[in-house]
């Protein structure tokens, strides 16, 4: 018992920490734009993103390296009706708006079936794609696609 209370206390300071962080960045920084073609990691794709209103938005625009066995499709969608769509044209980056220098959104993963938190950083050619259960994190580093 005692070791759950330490972990829910170790919990509780990283939970403060983060939602503290936000508030002790530069709030002069403003976030660089991603919209554009992106390499994403290991080659596997290029995905475009751009605006769709209010918000910025990503599609895959190519697949690369598609998955062995089979066709690029969306076979892990949780609705049956979407798994045998085209991984290729899926919008799987939504929503996302500027905070402070990332941008805040949601990302889906065809791999998993999945809709995560995510927040895209830039920093020059480089766009780093965080996607986030609660507090465990994974973190992707995209590259500029010519």
């Amino acid at each position: 018992m005692r070791h759950a209370s330490r972990l829910i206390a170790i919990i509780a300071v990283a939970a403060a920490t983060a939602i503290a962080a936000p508030a002790a960045a530069n709030p002069a920084a403003a976030a660089e734009p991603v919209t554009g073609r992106w390499l994403t990691v290991d080659g596997q794709a290029i995905v475009t993103i751009g605006t769709c209103g209010q918000t910025v938005c990503g599609k895959i625009t190519k697949v690369l390296k598609p998955r062995p066995g089979g066709p690029a499709v969306d076979a892990n969608n949780p609705d049956p009706a979407l798994r045998h769509r085209p991984i290729e044209g899926i919008q799987f980056l939504t929503g996302f708006t500027p905070s402070g220098s990332s941008w805040n959104g949601r990302i889906y993963s065809p791999e998993e079936g999945k809709t995560y938190k995510s927040v895209l950083t830039r920093d020059g050619n480089t766009l780093k794609v965080k996607g986030c259960i609660l507090f465990f994190c994974k973190t992707q580093v995209w590259t500029r696609a010519q």
